[in-house]
């Protein structure tokens, strides 16, 4: 019997993306439970730990994006094909998490010239840095993907980390063209570029 899925996120891609991409590369029906901020104010006392998203399977709740985001990798084959490869694609996924303390201040800025160069010092300093680091890891495995032969959740929870880069700055794939590449390739996967073209329209 199949699993009932029920993804709860705001109305969003943030965190919850990488999850939405496995579980339409998986050809997976679920419920996208996706609330509003006021609502979640109501919801958020009485969840888990108080974040989201979180996913119910059969009932059972599961949050954090990182371990929902490990579970269905592993469940449907995409979590690499050995322990060596399981380790690298999640040292790849907890690698961008490096990003999110110099994200935060972009999304907490108001004044908007303040935050063209709050977006500019994180695409230099920070951003760019680790997409040349990203370039090096990818040239020694070859090929398409970040790790051993096959997609894994690594190139999907990474290429769902670029388009926050490229909100920073709509080019800086061009300065990386092997990690433009990867992030083409992912999206061109039938279920997962089909996901793209009919997913709720948001800004990020």
């Amino acid at each position: 019997m199949a699993d009932n899925y029920k993804l709860t996120y705001f109305n969003a891609r943030g965190a919850a993306e990488t999850i939405r991409y496995i579980l339409a590369l998986a050809e997976v029906e679920y419920v996208d439970n996706r609330v509003e901020r006021d609502e979640w104010q109501t919801l958020k006392p009485n969840t888990k730990w108080g974040v989201l998203p979180f996913i119910e399977i059969n009932g059972e709740v599961l949050g954090q994006s990182l371990a929902i985001g490990r579970y269905l990798a592993r469940k449907y084959n995409l979590a690499g094909e050995t322990p060596i490869e399981e380790a690298h694609a999640d040292e790849l996924v907890d690698s961008l998490g490096d990003l999110r303390p110099h994200m935060r201040p972009i999304f907490m800025e108001q004044d908007e010239v303040k935050k063209g160069e709050l977006k500019k010092e994180f695409v230099d300093n920070h951003a760019k840095p680790f997409l040349a680091k990203l370039v090096t890891v990818k040239e020694k495995n070859g090929g398409t993907w970040m790790v051993g032969k096959n997609v894994t959740w690594a190139d999907i929870h990474l290429s769902n980390g670029f388009e926050f880069i490229k909100f920073c700055s709509p080019d800086v794939l061009n300065e990386f063209p092997a990690l433009k590449e990867l992030q083409h390739s992912v999206f061109s996967i039938p279920q997962i570029k089909k996901w793209i073209e009919t997913r709720p329209k948001t800004i990020m």
